[in-house]
C-alpha cells in the first residue's frame, strides 16, 4: 500500500508542486484546499481556519487509506499593506491562514501518524528578514517556525519529525501581482546570487526529501531555500513615492 500524504493548500503554487513530487515517488496524496481540483476523489474542500473541518478531513482520509505518513502545510495568504493601515479583518485573515491553520493541521495530523511520519510547514525567508508592508505575514510565519520547533520537541517520542522550509521568491499565484511590477521582479533578480526566481518544483524537491527516510535524522529545523537571496537586502514591496505620484 502506498504511503498516505496530505497537502494543505495543495491546489496551486508550492502546494501543487508538492503534490506532484509526492505522487511521483508513489505516495497516495490527499489535497485539502479552499478550492481543490474538481473531480479529484482524494481532495477535500475546506477552510484551514476551521479546526473541525481540518480534523474531519484528516480523520476521513486515514479511515479510507490508512495511517498518515507525511503532512505538508502549504496554505497561505498575504497582503502588502503598511503596518499603520492594516485593519483588524486583514490582520486576522493573514494570521489565521498562515499560523492558526498550521496549528490545526499539526494537531489533527500527528495523532493520525500511528506509525511515525514527517510534517513540513512552509514558511518564508521573510520570517527572519522582515519586509515593509508584510508585518502580519512576517509575524505569522515567524510564529509558524516557532510552532514547528515546539512540535518537533513534543512529537519526537512518537517518531514524528517536524521541519519548516523557508522559500525566497517563487513564481506562484500569491506572488503574481508583485512580480507583474517590473521594478519588483528586477529587484529580486538583482538580489538573488543564483540569478533566477524559483519555481514551485524547486521547493517541492526539498519537501519531498524532508518527508522521506533520507532525512530520518532531521527535525526541529528551518531550511532556507532562496537562491541565496538572504545574503542581500530584500527589495521593497510598498510603492515608492514615484509610483504613487499623480501623472
Amino acid at each position: 500500500m502506498a504511503d498516505l500524504a496530505i497537502v494543505f493548500g495543495g491546489a496551486s503554487g508550492i502546494g501543487a508542486a508538492c503534490v506532484d513530487a509526492l505522487r511521483a515517488r508513489g505516495d497516495r496524496v490527499v489535497i485539502a484546499d479552499l478550492k481543490p481540483p474538481e473531480g479529484d476523489p482524494d481532495a477535500y474542500a475546506l477552510d484551514v481556519r476551521d479546526r473541525d473541518a481540518v480534523h474531519a478531513a484528516v480523520g476521513d482520509a486515514t479511515e479510507r487509506h490508512g495511517p498518515l505518513r507525511a503532512l505538508v502545510y502549504a496554505a497561505g495568504t498575504a497582503r502588502v499593506t503598511p503596518i499603520l493601515e492594516i485593519g483588524q479583518k486583514e490582520w486576522d485573515l493573514v494570521v489565521a491562514v498562515n499560523l492558526h491553520g498550521a496549528f490545526h493541521a499539526v494537531q489533527a495530523g500527528a495523532p493520525a501518524m500511528s506509525e511515525g511520519g514527517a510534517i513540513v510547514l512552509i514558511s518564508t525567508v521573510d520570517a527572519v528578514s522582515p519586509v515593509g508592508g508584510l508585518a502580519h505575514y512576517c509575524a505569522a510565519k515567524a510564529g509558524l517556525e516557532s510552532l514547528s520547533r515546539s512540535a518537533a520537541l513534543e512529537l519526537g517520542a512518537r517518531a514524528i519529525r517536524v521541519n519548516a522550509v523557508a522559500p525566497g521568491v517563487v513564481r506562484t499565484p500569491l506572488m503574481a501581482g508583485q512580480l507583474a511590477r517590473p521594478e519588483v521582479e528586477r529587484g529580486f533578480l538583482e538580489r538573488i546570487p543564483l540569478g533566477r526566481i524559483a519555481e514551485g518544483g524547486d521547493i517541492a524537491e526539498l519537501v519531498a526529501f524532508l518527508t522521506s527516510d533520507a532525512s530520518s535524522w532531521i527535525t526541529g529545523t528551518t531550511i532556507p531555500i532562496d537562491g541565496g537571496m538572504h545574503l542581500r537586502e530584500h527589495p521593497p514591496l510598498l510603492p515608492t513615492d514615484q509610483e504613487t505620484a499623480a501623472p
